[in-house]
């Protein structure tokens, strides 16, 4: 398989001519598991690890390869194994806040060209998780699509009530309809995942993007979980994994994510609540809260039932979150500049 198969085009390839050099080669990451790494090149896919020197370098973990970044290595051991000595400039990229109290970014997945949200027309069905993901989606610059799955459990009455829901908190991005029981609408996914191109899956488990990928593969799964110390792969689905498809496009198989808490994502969220912003330019203060400010042009679209109450609480929720978490991570970088300047004053002193 060649490097521009596994989609590295004019731009990324003179990135890589820049950034490698003579001495190192481009290849792609497939896999990330505990600090183990797959990477597929021109020869296949081999294990692979980091240099001393690019630990010692990385200010924090978001800079440490994820899965679809494409890197310089250098291959050893006959070219069954390989180090990692930098990884080239993301063009998209899907990001988080770190689980847990770690106000950072961690990094899912890179240099993705199409996003197909996943939710179920029955259990899973949820407008707020939705426009979360739109939200994550379009703060890494990434295409979004939505899959509506299991439409065999509605009626074609239901079914169209649930996309004109999801029309009417100003979702533009293409919708596409499938049942993975009787394959209705697996032709059309199909036919969206161009050679040389992308894709991921996001969506909770259980919504049936496991299935979905064992068509489109037409066979056996075969997303590749922890990455052994042989650099195999174990037959699960619980880690993210880059999968090259027959047709020649690429799909990142993810699991479901409990955790999806946002930062850095303002111009995400401008984009994905763009009806909400266009109405905010029309309110009589700029810093309007639309609470209850006299002169809001957005609460004066909910009482006449153009935009949805439930909507713009989402907006000021994901708002405020990310907004939070951005100061957060600002305070925390200024308390390590400053520790950090204590500690070479400190030094200096005692020299």
């Amino acid at each position: 398989m060649t490097l521009e198969e596994l989609g590295l085009d004019g731009e990324l390839a003179q990135q890589a001519v820049a950034l490698c050099g003579p001495d190192l080669a481009p290849a792609r990451v497939t896999a990330v598991d505990r600090g183990r790494y797959l990477v597929r090149g021109e020869e296949g896919e081999i294990p692979a690890e980091l240099t001393g020197k690019f630990l010692h370098l990385a200010e924090s973990s978001a800079e440490l390869p994820c899965v679809g970044d494409w890197v310089c290595v250098h291959y050893r051991d006959g070219g069954t194994q390989a180090s990692i000595h930098h990884v080239l400039p993301r063009r998209t990229f899907l990001r988080r806040k770190a689980a847990g109290r770690d106000v950072e970014f961690q990094m899912i997945a890179a240099n993705i060209d199409v996003a197909f949200i996943v939710q179920s027309c029955h259990f899973d069905f949820n407008l707020p998780r939705l426009e979360r993901y739109l939200v994550m989606v379009r703060d890494g610059r990434i295409a979004p699509v939505v899959l509506l799955t299991k439409t065999d459990l509605v009626s074609p009455q239901e079914l169209q009530a649930l996309i004109d829901r999801i029309r009417g908190i100003g979702v533009e991005a293409p919708i596409v309809c499938l049942s993975n029981v009787t394959g209705a609408g697996v032709d059309e996914v199909r036919q969206r995942l161009a050679p040389g191109k992308t894709y991921c899956l996001l969506g909770s488990s259980g919504v049936g993007k496991t299935t979905l990928i064992n068509r489109l593969l037409g066979g056996e799964m075969l997303a590749t979980g922890e990455v052994s110390h042989t650099g195999e792969g174990r037959h699960t689905t619980t880690r993210r994994h880059l999968i090259v498809l027959a047709h020649g496009g690429m799909l990142i198989d993810m699991p479901g994510m409990r955790e999806l808490g946002l930062l850095g994502a303002g111009e995400g969220i401008t984009d994905t609540f763009a009806d909400i912003h266009a109405l905010a330019a029309q309110c009589r203060y700029p810093d309007c809260t639309h609470g209850g400010e006299p002169g809001c042009a957005v609460r004066a679209a909910v009482e006449r039932q153009e935009l949805s109450e439930a909507h713009l609480r989402n907006y000021q929720k994901l708002r405020k979150e990310s907004e939070f978490h951005d100061l957060s991570q600002q305070e925390r970088r200024k308390k390590d500049r400053d520790f950090g300047r204590f500690l070479h004053t400190y030094k200096k002193q005692r020299d």
